[in-house]
């Protein structure tokens, strides 16, 4: 079912393009300065449309027209993007500071569904989190009153997070255990968490529903043996090997990768395009049939089709 696909690749004037927003045929993306930028999809024109102080990664679309920035370092924000005015949304959590706001996915009645990556680690620590494997990851919840539930905990690196196309569940990838975590929302299963998706062949980064109505998923790095192996050591081993250096840490391989589930876990798609010219794919944003990704690594985003066509 794997399928090779020709990547067009389009730079950005800074590094980090972690996440992809389209919006009418419009590309958004915020990088590693703080910057938020709406580019034409052919890289005929960029505009810096805002500035969050922090480090955007999921962006997502409020009914208001706002974009929706979950901010590693700032939070969850709404950014207005005709003027740049910035709204902070949420900060903490049960009176305490969030260390990893990672992904979001909005509903149709304004309820924002977000991860904490971290309780222990920010981003700037990103791989000593995923080496010790701390499980302190958060799926939360901000209804439209502005109150903040936790609703599932114990996380293995808590990241990207999408809704079903009817709102039956929320999903959240766990990074470090390989797995798309669902929680049911409606039905006879309502308040149960199950897996959408298990044992994947790589590390979950972002993930979001596409217009086809698939869960699509971005494998920001094959499995890695030796992290799999750490995994199973005790914690304090664990914390011993996230403290040596970093270039001595087990590093991302170079891959360009997504997969996309339907609402009973099947995989449909599973693409790859040239991990030599673009990799570490955090950000996969499917339209009309069009693939998009956004790269922690690179300077740039980049697509594909899903037919190939």
């Amino acid at each position: 079912m794997s399928a090779s696909r020709p990547l067009t690749v389009v730079p950005v004037p800074a590094h980090g393009a972690e996440d992809v927003l389209v919006v009418d045929g419009l590309v958004y993306t915020g990088t590693e300065d703080g910057s938020i930028f709406l580019l034409r999809p052919d890289g005929s024109r960029i505009d810096r449309v805002g500035q969050t102080g922090g480090r955007p990664l999921g962006l997502e679309l409020l009914p208001d027209g706002r974009l929706l920035v979950a901010d590693a370092d700032r939070g969850l924000l709404a950014l207005d993007p005709y003027d740049g005015g910035i709204e902070t949304l949420v900060t903490s959590v049960s009176g305490r500071r969030m260390r990893f706001c990672n992904n979001a996915a909005v509903a149709a009645n304004g309820d924002i569904w977000f991860s904490d990556s971290s309780t222990v680690h920010g981003i700037a620590h990103w791989k000593k989190d995923f080496v010790e494997d701390t499980r302190t990851g958060r799926l939360l919840v901000r209804r439209v009153t502005g109150l903040v539930e936790v609703v599932l905990d114990g996380l293995a690196f808590a990241n990207g997070v999408a809704l079903a196309a009817d709102e039956s569940y929320v999903a959240v990838a766990e990074t470090g255990a390989r797995t798309v975590v669902r929680h049911w929302l409606t039905g006879p299963r309502a308040g149960a968490r199950d897996l959408l998706a298990e044992d994947l062949p790589g590390y979950p980064d972002n993930i979001s529903r596409g217009s086809d109505g698939l869960v699509w998923v971005s494998i920001a790095s094959p499995t890695d043996r030796v992290v799999e192996r750490l995994h199973r050591l005790p914690a304090k081993l664990r914390r011993q090997v996230s403290r040596i250096p970093d270039a001595l840490q087990p590093q991302p391989k170079r891959t360009a990768r997504v997969q996309a589930y339907d609402d009973v876990g099947r995989l449909v798609h599973d693409l790859h395009g040239d991990g030599s010219a673009y990799h570490m794919v955090t950000g996969v944003r499917e339209h009309d049939g069009q693939v998009w990704l956004g790269s922690l690594a690179e300077p740039a985003v980049a697509s594909m089709s899903v037919t190939g066509a």
